[in-house]
């Protein structure tokens, strides 16, 4: 595995700078139990923390190349976060979804004015498509994760956290390809190496924990969760370099704990989290909090009221 760097702390205060004005400064709430906050990323305008990445990297992108248009592969939030990047800068987008997406993050998509194209159930199937589609069309991709400029977007979580709750000791960011735990975790070690990170993923996509037992990126042959945000089947290179270098631990909830932390956030906080972003509450709720301060990242709310309103009767 070759990577040849990881992201700097300035590439981070670079993004935050960038994204000021288009991505939400989210609040870091308390909950019922003492010692433990939320930092709230449902409350960005398109849901999710996705869109610092996505707006990190496409406004460094070229006028010229932004014009022909960027291509994105996603099971939905990061589809939104480049669709809605794309208008604000003036840009068309495609957004390649899988078959089985949430049609709360397709609307959300087209609400932003992208053309949405289906291909598959799983992240393979989509980049193949959105790979076929970028070479014919002349578009850009913008990869969901594996970026360095995506991961320094997402890092601005990080920073906030530390600007919000400097007391904090433990933050636990959820884990999917593995770009907002590359960049959470980039931003707090190289500003507060005392601070752990702890990683959460679905018992049933545990692709970032495998990887790392394994010493190297491992390809899962499936995954399974209600955690539809955090499905994908194989970690990025460079992610799994900086989770390697960064995470002090990373960890598997199952989708009945998954399914109880978001009814826990509804009745106890009112906060409207889809399971991708109950996971790290999950965590904490079946282990216990760490001791000290604990920040938890509800990196979305996109959740179908169908479903929601299952998860929380």
């Amino acid at each position: 595995m070759i990577v040849n760097s990881l992201v700097s702390i300035d590439d981070i205060k670079a993004a935050a700078a960038r994204v000021a004005g288009v991505a939400r400064r989210t609040p870091v709430l308390p909950t019922v139990t003492p010692g433990f906050f939320l930092k709230c990323e449902n409350f960005q305008p398109m849901g999710a923390f996705k869109q610092r990445g996505a707006y990190n990297m496409l406004a460094q992108l070229q006028p010229d190349v932004r014009a022909r248009g960027v291509i994105t592969y996603s099971s939905g939030n990061h589809g939104q976060a480049v669709a809605m990047a794309a208008q604000i800068l003036h840009a068309p987008a495609v957004i390649v979804m899988p078959e089985t997406a949430p049609a709360v993050k397709v609307e959300g998509a087209r609400s932003y004015a992208a053309e949405v194209i289906f291909a598959g159930r799983t992240s393979s199937d989509r980049q193949r498509k959105a790979e076929e589609l970028a070479s014919a069309r002349g578009l850009t991709i913008v990869p969901p994760f594996d970026h360095e400029w995506i991961i320094a977007g997402q890092g601005t979580v990080g920073l906030e956290i530390l600007e919000q709750c400097p007391e904090v000791n433990t933050v636990f960011v959820p884990c999917g390809g593995g770009g907002l735990i590359s960049g959470v975790s980039t931003a707090i070690k190289l500003t507060r190496p005392d601070v752990r990170v702890i990683g959460v993923e679905p018992a049933g996509a545990a692709k970032m924990s495998t990887s790392l037992n394994a010493g190297e990126p491992v390809t899962l042959e499936k995954t399974a969760s209600i955690a539809d945000g955090l499905l994908t089947l194989r970690p990025g290179t460079l992610t799994f370099a900086h989770v390697r270098t960064y995470v002090d631990h990373v960890m598997t909830v199952s989708d009945e704990q998954i399914a109880a932390a978001v009814k826990w956030l509804f009745r106890t906080a009112r906060i409207v989290a889809e399971p991708s972003g109950a996971a790290t509450t999950a965590a904490i709720l079946a282990h216990g909090a760490p001791r000290g301060t604990t920040v938890a990242i509800v990196s979305g709310g996109n959740v179908a009221p169908e479903d929601f309103a299952r998860y929380i009767a």
